[in-house]
């Protein structure tokens, strides 16, 4: 894509959605530091459901340790990998109250060192608790970037240097937000739904797919028909 085919991407996409918001359900930093790490190889749906009411009982650092590993895991038991996301939180939640008086730290080099926290994680932190531009880079934006054309990349750390150059400046608070949720409900992994993107013009994806399955797959039923002569 070229300068001006990025801005008009991302223009499209803030005009349909002027202040996206990540799907995670958290009222602080913390819990969102939480529901974050527990979404990993997990649907932010599932862990809405498991969170709602942990949520509502740990609001702090403190309070997860004092809830514990086994009463942590009642919680979370419907989420993949829960006794591994169980022993991170609990041990996230001691070193925060140990090494930074139980606050969230807000650089990307303090977030990585909290046990189960990975790049990707604290961008997502860093950009929906503390406004700061990052790029959190998983499967959609990863899928995203290479397919379109706007930042490709073999390694998701490839594609998040790619867009730390080419967002332009007023979008680059909220694009990683727009780029997942084109990612989750247009941009699909299996069948991209190109037939209503507001970007399919810009996109230099060579197999677009113009028309939903159903009507495909109607035309070519009657194609069919139409050369048997019946």
């Amino acid at each position: 894509m070229t300068k001006d085919q990025i801005f008009e991407f991302f223009r499209r996409l803030a005009e349909g959605n002027p202040a996206p918001e990540t799907e995670l359900e958290y009222g602080n930093p913390y819990q969102l530091l939480v529901a974050v790490t527990l979404s990993a190889q997990a649907t932010d749906v599932g862990v809405n459901k498991a969170t709602r009411a942990l949520f509502a009982q740990v609001e702090t650092p403190q309070q997860m340790l004092d809830l514990g590993e086994d009463g942590l895991k009642d919680h979370i038991k419907t989420i993949g990998l829960f006794n591994s996301k169980a022993k991170n939180v609990i041990a996230m939640a001691r070193l925060l109250v140990d090494e930074h008086d139980g606050e969230v730290p807000q650089t990307r080099e303090q977030l990585v060192t909290l046990p189960g926290v990975g790049r990707k994680t604290a961008n997502v932190v860093l950009n929906c608790a503390f406004g700061q531009e990052t790029f959190a880079v998983d499967t959609h934006i990863f899928r995203v970037g290479n397919r379109t054309g706007l930042a490709k990349g073999k390694t998701p750390e490839a594609v998040e240097a790619k867009l730390e150059k080419r967002v332009p400046g007023p979008f680059r608070l909220h694009a990683h937000h727009w780029l997942i949720l084109h990612g989750r409900y247009v941009c699909k992994a299996r069948t991209p739904e190109c037939w209503h993107c507001e970007v399919a013009d810009l996109c230099s994806f060579r197999k677009k797919v113009l028309e939903p399955p159903k009507a495909r797959a109607a035309k070519s039923g009657a194609k069919s028909t139409r050369e048997s002569g019946t």
